[in-house]
């Protein structure tokens, strides 16, 4: 899987349902594309520090090294650690799957607007895949299965049409249009921004790494 796309796998982590839902869907990601996509959850990596600066870095790090993003829009109110993640990535033009399960109405949008917040909609590069997660799981789960025996076909299904999205959305062309000066001046100031230590994270040679595997797999033409 060396050669896979890098998702970054944006959402809520603080229970065991954000945790367990997390995991399986990635691992399903994984398997529906066949290797194509390889998810890099902010649950799995290891903490050096619990100083609150150095987690935020790490994720931002992540976030501008990965060739896709997928963000959880779940809840009345968005994540707010997931929607500056997300402006991130679109300031860096990276491809981005929008993912809302819930089925209650959100946000300050009309009837045919999106579920959430519209400071959050309207991005180039970016799709929606938003579905009734109640409907599913019954639908899934019809025949009374054991949980174990609905959890596969509910993530599998569900991660069939995720791949899906992530493939059309990567296909989409970029705003770089293939110009690896403008990209390396957007992500150096993105290093740059943010502050507090993260330029540190991330310096010249692998600031170059990145634009160039990026530039390679086609996600910046």
């Amino acid at each position: 899987m060396t050669d896979a796309l890098q998702i970054y796998f944006a959402g809520d982590i603080f229970d065991h349902k954000d945790l367990v839902g997390n995991a399986l869907l990635a691992r399903y990601i994984e398997q529906s594309s066949a290797g194509r996509y390889r998810c890099v959850l902010p649950q799995n990596l290891e903490q050096s520090s619990n100083r609150a600066v150095n987690i935020r870095n790490q994720d931002l790090v992540q976030v501008i090294q990965c060739d896709v993003a997928l963000f959880n829009f779940d809840g009345d109110d968005l994540d707010s650690g997931t929607v500056v993640e997300f402006m991130l990535a679109k300031m860096l033009d990276i491809p981005a799957l929008i993912v809302r399960s819930d089925f209650r109405s959100a946000g300050d949008q009309n009837k045919d607007g999106d579920d959430w917040n519209l400071m959050c909609s309207f991005f180039p590069r970016a799709r929606n895949f938003q579905f009734n997660a109640m409907a599913w799981f019954q639908a899934a789960h019809a025949d009374g299965d054991d949980i174990l025996e609905t959890l596969p076909k509910l993530y599998l299904s569900l991660s069939e049409q995720i791949t899906a999205a992530l493939d059309e959305v990567c296909d989409e062309p970029s705003l770089f249009g293939g110009d690896l000066n403008r990209a390396r001046a957007l992500y150096d100031w993105a290093r740059q921004f943010p502050g507090s230590g993260l330029a540190h994270r991330i310096d010249d040679q692998a600031l170059e790494q990145i634009v160039q595997r990026k530039h390679a797999r086609g996600m910046l033409k």
